[in-house]
């Protein structure tokens, strides 16, 4: 099993590191790197208080860079609208309690990942056995237990819009996380597209370092439904996206993405599916309740 689908380094998309630690990707959007983990800012530099949007909340100890970033990049004391979380899982999370109640934001999710960020429910456990690193050996350490900003959860509308980001669009994208949400504007078909694929082999501590641009698919280890995860990677595929941010490794941009990205969803099985595997063979759905663990 290959593992990865290699892409020309032309097909990055991050500009240089700005001076408020970010990496622009367009003219309303940039993202920051948290030792693993991607956060993503939209909006406008210098919109201003509540004139921006956070997706995702980093790792643990991410706060102060979060908030200085923020600040250099939208003003001084410029909270934003919203937070918007793609998924539950601990590195996208790591600070949400903390800036919600700080920021008296809302914090918008699907409502399959409500357990997850009301504190009712716990992720089951990772599998380390799917192999490939350092990362996945040590992902049985990783936090399970559920965050809790039930005070501030908010819903995200059925009709697929998202209500801070208007342009935009989620699409539910399950697998990795049974209410993991891409989001979509179709205007100039940039994508986030959070751990539906990523672009650096996330099981491996070498690779997480380095971010050489490749096409993986989600991170194995963390991955309960791998059937659902191939549709959802050939739900993203038929977008043709021009720009896709991950929350993994580094943003891609145009032909050599949708190409890639194309294979991928073709070649799921071969690339992106571990030979072994605990979810393989019993996936966790919530369907069944079978996601969702006692915290």
């Amino acid at each position: 099993m290959s593992q990865q689908i290699p892409i020309d380094p032309d097909a990055r998309a991050d500009g240089p590191l700005g001076s408020d630690g970010t990496h622009e990707v367009g003219s309303d959007l940039a993202y920051q790197r948290h030792a693993i983990v991607n956060v993503i800012y939209y909006g406008r530099p210098g919109a201003g208080d509540r004139g921006w949007v956070l997706i995702d909340a980093g790792v643990m100890g991410s706060k102060a860079a979060i908030v200085k970033a923020a600040e250099k990049r939208f003003g001084a004391g410029a909270r934003p609208s919203a937070i918007v979380l793609t998924h539950g899982h601990f590195d996208h999370v790591g600070v949400v309690e903390d800036l919600s109640r700080e920021w008296q934001v809302p914090v918008w999710a699907h409502p399959l990942e409500h357990p997850y960020l009301n504190g009712s429910a716990a992720y089951p456990p990772p599998d380390p056995t799917v192999g490939g690193g350092l990362v996945a050996r040590l992902s049985p350490l990783f936090p399970r237990a559920p965050v809790d900003v039930s005070a501030h959860l908010a819903t995200l509308p059925e009709d697929g819009s998202v209500p801070p980001m208007p342009g935009w669009r989620w699409i539910h994208t399950p697998g990795h996380s049974v209410g993991q949400v891409a989001l979509w504007r179709d205007a100039d078909r940039t994508l986030i597209a959070a751990d539906a694929f990523v672009t650096t082999a996330q099981e491996s501590a070498y690779a997480v370092a380095v971010q050489e641009p490749e096409l993986h698919g989600p991170p194995m280890y963390f991955t309960l439904d791998w059937d659902a995860a191939r549709r959802s990677v050939q739900a993203l595929a038929d977008l043709e996206p021009e720009l896709a941010i991950t929350g993994h490794g580094r943003p891609l941009q145009g032909a050599a993405l949708r190409e890639a990205l194309h294979t991928l969803a073709r070649d799921f099985d071969i690339v992106a599916l571990p030979k072994q595997g605990h979810y393989v063979e019993e996936p966790a759905k919530a369907e069944d309740r079978s996601a969702y663990r006692g915290s």
